[in-house]
């Protein structure tokens, strides 16, 4: 790509627009690594490593074409955007055509077509404004993710391919809002999401991931893992939380935007010093366990947990103070009772495990899937754990619906893993993610 920076985008699916910290040289972070990233999209040799040093300073100078400035702030952010958001727009000119556009704006001609669907190609009109989508994969397989870089995916998602939509199902603590991407006009509905536990953030860009791919295949009339992606897209409804607990996941990463909510986190984590702070937080902002929160076994979950140590608010393993306080899984739980879900997955990590069960119930035909699950991605299938077996959202609706539902462990390691471990753990889940749709007929 041209080493230039383009037009601003108009926020289109926005959540609001959200203000991004001020950096200068010397800093460190995700912050960084986003402001690296799009400057490597833009054609310029940084290295995603999140330090602000002299090599990303002169890359930004050059990006800027200034040669005084070396920090971001509210304008260099805006001209970076594009790049995090994978599109910009051109106002259609005398003598523009969708082949020269595509090959001056780093885009291609179906890129361009897919996500303007009223435009003519052979009859453009001048001053039409045209939605952009650069010609590189949205997702990022370098930098570790927050709701910041999940909300400019999103959005970048609904104008590559407007065929997608989104809804909202609720707000976090920080009133940051949860959303749902959907894809597919079937009368099946399956339901998967990711990130119930903030340092399990890497399961966010599988299921992003996941969502761009199946939407790629499905404009190209392509298959998806040996599926032909028009027969998931006309055969189900694909509904995707790629991110439940946000404030969790900026505070595990060092986004959270929010001084008060961040001193009350490292106030909670100093009663527990064998948890690591902020890398062992898996709780939501206010200390509480997104996963130990649903109306299935909950007060034998908080038994377990309370002869463990976790009786108030903590990193990890409180179960609040009642079944469903915590907003976000409220959010969950709402959605999924005012929709029909045939199926759900919730992805975690670590361990390459599938969990399938909660207590006696065997959904009719859930086993067999797992044991498909398994074959496809290499992982093991197991019940539960006792101590971790009562109050999940799969116990829930398991126990609820009588439905297949089911908990996926991806990666091994310490959490948070690293996106070091991307590339395979997708690799590994491909086959679950379509076969959560394929093995319900």
């Amino acid at each position: 790509m041209a080493k230039s920076a383009l037009s601003v985008p108009r926020v289109l699916f926005g959540r609001g627009k959200r203000s991004m910290r001020d950096l200068v040289p010397g800093e460190r972070g995700v912050l960084v690594q986003y402001l690296q990233l799009a400057l490597k999209r833009a054609g310029f040799p940084v290295n995603t490593d999140g330090i602000f040093g002299a090599r990303t300073c002169a890359s930004l100078r050059e990006f800027l074409g200034d040669t005084q400035t070396c920090q971001v702030g509210a304008r260099q952010w805006e001209r970076l955007f594009p790049y995090l958001k994978g599109y910009t727009t051109w106002q259609i000119q005398e003598g523009d055509t969708l082949w020269k556009l595509a090959a001056r704006l780093h885009s291609s001609v179906h890129r361009l077509m897919t996500a303007n669907p009223t435009v003519d190609p052979a009859n453009l009109q001048v001053g039409t404004v045209l939605l952009v989508p650069f010609d590189f994969p949205l997702v990022s397989e370098e930098v570790a993710y927050t709701s910041y870089l999940t909300d400019w995916i999103m959005e970048g998602l609904l104008v590559r391919y407007p065929f997608l939509h989104e809804e909202p199902a609720g707000n976090s603590v920080m009133g940051r809002e949860l959303m749902v991407l959907q894809i597919g006009e079937g009368s099946r509905q399956v339901f998967y999401n990711a990130s119930f536990h903030a340092n399990e953030w890497i399961t966010t860009p599988v299921l992003l991931k996941f969502a761009e791919e199946y939407a790629e295949a499905f404009s190209r009339g392509q298959q998806l893992a040996g599926v032909p992606a028009s027969w998931l897209y006309y055969g189900f409804r694909l509904s995707l939380m790629p991110l439940v607990n946000p404030d969790g996941v900026d505070l595990v990463n060092g986004a959270l935007d929010d001084t008060a909510y961040e001193k009350q986190a490292q106030q909670l984590a100093a009663g527990y010093p064998d948890i690591p702070f902020p890398a062992g937080w898996k709780a939501n902002i206010d200390g509480v366990d997104l996963n130990l929160q649903f109306p299935a076994g909950w007060e034998n979950a908080k038994r377990i947990k309370y002869s463990q140590g976790y009786q108030s608010p903590a990193p990890r393993d409180f179960v609040g103070t009642a079944p469903l306080t915590a907003p976000e899984s409220q959010a969950v739980y709402t959605y999924t009772v005012r929709n029909a879900f045939s199926l759900i997955l919730a992805y975690h990590t670590q361990g390459e495990v599938i969990y399938w069960k909660y207590l006696d119930y065997e959904p009719e035909n859930s086993y067999r899937i797992a044991r498909y699950f398994g074959e496809v991605s290499g992982y093991t299938v197991e019940e539960t754990p006792s101590v971790s077996g009562y109050a999940g959202y799969k116990d829930w609706f398991i126990q609820e619906y009588n439905l297949p539902g089911y908990t996926i462990e991806v990666g091994r390691g310490v959490n948070p893993l690293q996106m070091e471990q991307f590339a395979g753990i997708y690799e590994d889940n491909l086959g679950i993610l379509t076969g959560g749709m394929t093995q319900l007929i």
